[in-house]
């Protein structure tokens, strides 16, 4: 039986709306008790390998409850957090009335991104962290981001894999069968809420995969580290000069 937040085709996007309505109050409480809290961490490797400057425009697409984003303005980046989601987008101005580093520096906004509402080369830095897998087309997701970002501008994205190592792999695909579901089943009500990370993952390309279409979209120097034995992965690449036809 499928995951009923994992639509394909042209209601890929209507899914994914599903489940970020539905988990948004209790996402981040969830996202630190499935990660261990760890998840911190990879945001804040993200951040350091992002190699912020004070001033620079950058875009959090995909932006969630707004982790990513605060980071950055911290840093010094004036920020736009995008979202798909609007109930996400709650939780993270509620988030930026009582952050410090959120005054003045982020602005969040409703935005599909397949389809954004920037000129382009608007932005020095893009982020996306867990949402480039559930983008509908990872291909045109790509080249919509190289289009809004400034040449010789960097992308960081932060997202699940699976590991190399057989038995590391096994421990963590039970992980995310067992362990996770019950957590969106006692906290959203609904284990395909959580069941839906794995589902995803199965059809997500490898790293390697991942920085070939990266090139592709209109990216050159692209790199990427496994973290934690390979169970998540952080890709980084610079705007070519002349976005690709």
């Amino acid at each position: 039986m499928g995951n009923r937040y994992y639509q394909k085709g042209e209601r890929r996007a209507e899914g994914v709306q599903d489940l970020f309505a539905a988990v948004a109050p209790r996402y981040d409480l969830i996202n630190d008790l499935q990660s261990f809290g760890m998840h911190r961490l990879w945001k804040r490797r993200l951040v350091r390998l992002a190699e912020v400057q004070p001033g620079e425009s950058a875009m959090d697409l995909c932006c969630g409850t707004g982790d990513i984003a605060f980071a950055l303005a911290r840093d010094g980046a004036q920020v736009s957090g995008v979202d798909f989601s609007e109930p996400m987008l709650e939780v993270a101005r509620r988030r930026s009335r009582t952050s410090d580093s959120g005054r003045g520096k982020v602005t969040f906004e409703q935005g599909d991104a397949m389809k954004l509402r920037f000129e382009g080369n608007s932005f020095e830095l893009v982020t996306i962290s867990y949402g480039l897998r559930n983008l509908k087309s990872i291909d045109d997701g790509l080249r919509e981001i190289a289009r809004v970002t400034r040449p010789r501008g960097r992308l960081m994205i932060l997202d699940f894999a699976f590991p190399s190592n057989r038995l590391w792999k096994a421990a963590y695909i039970l992980h995310l069968k067992t362990v996770v579901p019950v957590l969106g089943r006692l906290f959203c009500g609904d284990a395909d809420t959580h069941s839906y990370i794995l589902e995803s993952l199965k059809r997500y390309p490898g790293p390697a995969e991942i920085g070939l279409r990266m090139v592709t979209a209109g990216w050159k120097d692209v790199r990427w580290w496994n973290v934690l034995g390979g169970v998540m992965t952080l890709h980084r690449g610079v705007r070519t000069e002349k976005f690709p036809a």
